[in-house]
């Protein structure tokens, strides 16, 4: 090809995306919830109009807004909805993060944040977590174009307490603040709570995780009616129409069963205390993680080697290789029997290594 059209092409460091086999096998390495979402998604499937899906939906996206604003306790005004998580996240960088200055995050975290940034091509730092991986809030006092950090954590599953989370947000009074709470069901108390107290704060959730949906891509931002109105106006430079019909009556619905959702995330709790106690028993050492999955490291078993051991009995962990957690695997928690399963295997390969069960 042409060496002058190479030049011009916008060329990206992508995101790699956990595996998705299509055999049947234990996944352990997407985060994904293991049970099934709310049963009043399933009525609003069966119920859906067919005819609706040649109409374009509601680019307000209303009737899932109004939902959110509902469950939380905000106006409309102070919702925006998009495809995943993800998808809100990048709107935010094109929205957000436009100045000369670069923008912060920590070193072992949401990979993708790094791809953004370099699409939109937006200066950034990376800030080094602690050696027991927390966040230095020290490291985000200094002038910036913008904060973004998961609460908790991921890879890591540290979850950083709202006295904390306030000191950066109340430190970065100038530039906007976005904490990403996609596992934060599962940790303690969300940033919400301070929307109204900074006009700064952006809080992204998801229903990929605690609500059992990360088919149907749904995400969500919460602020002030201000940023709000700039994040929707990109959007609608961008794709109005983001939204699909059935993803917007199927979230409403999974709003709607609070009873059912608090239900599938104490015992994803429940599983997740247990095989801590189960990982400590076999030499394994960890963050103490708050999110739906749990960042190991063994000191006497190579990660790398371990993570293809597994696979190879179809157990699917997540495993990246980078630096400074090179030897840390990622293991979602899954259904206890799931989990019963991996540790059975688990036990059977450190006795085999010449560990101790």
């Amino acid at each position: 090809m042409n060496a002058s059209i190479i030049e011009n092409i916008r060329r990206v460091e992508p995101y790699v995306p956990g595996e998705q086999p299509q055999n049947k096998v234990i996944k352990l390495n997407t985060n994904e919830n293991p049970y099934p979402p709310a049963s009043g998604v399933e009525l609003a499937l069966e119920k859906l109009d067919s005819d609706r899906l040649r109409l374009y939906p509601d680019p307000a996206a209303e009737v899932l807004v109004n939902a959110l604003a509902e469950n939380y306790g905000v106006d409309s005004n102070q919702v925006f909805v998009g495809v995943g998580s993800d998808d809100v996240l990048s709107m935010c960088f094109l929205t957000f993060f436009n100045s000369e200055k670069p923008i912060l995050f920590p070193d072992i975290s949401y990979s993708f944040y790094k791809v953004w940034a370099e699409l939109y091509r937006i200066p950034y730092e990376c800030q080094k977590l602690d050696e027991n991986f927390h966040i230095r809030k020290e490291d985000y006092y200094k002038e910036n174009g913008g904060v973004i950090f998961p609460n908790p954590n991921a890879p890591t599953g540290v979850y950083e307490n709202l006295e904390f989370v306030e000191d950066i947000i109340a430190h970065n009074q100038d530039s906007v603040v976005i904490v990403d709470e996609a596992y934060v069901d599962f940790a303690g108390e969300s940033a919400l709570q301070m929307i109204d107290k900074y006009d700064n704060l952006i809080v992204v959730q998801t229903f990929s995780k605690s609500r059992s949906m990360a088919g149907m891509r749904i995400g969500y931002a919460i602020s002030n009616p201000t940023l709000i109105k700039y994040l929707k106006d990109v959007k609608y430079s961008f794709n109005s129409y983001t939204m699909n019909q059935t993803s917007l009556v199927c979230g409403v619905e999974a709003v709607r069963d609070t009873e059912y959702f608090h239900e599938t995330v104490e015992r994803i709790k429940e599983t997740r205390e247990w095989a801590k106690a189960e990982l400590k028993k076999l030499g394994f050492e960890f963050p103490d993680s708050q999110a739906n999955f749990i960042f190991a490291t063994h000191p006497k078993l190579d990660a790398k080697v371990l993570f293809e051991a597994l696979k190879q009995n179809h157990i699917y962990v997540r495993y990246w290789g980078s630096e400074r957690i090179e030897q840390y695997l990622r293991i979602t928690i899954g259904t206890r029997e799931e989990m019963e399963t991996f540790f059975s295997f688990l036990r059977a390969y450190v006795k085999e290594q010449g560990g101790t069960v």
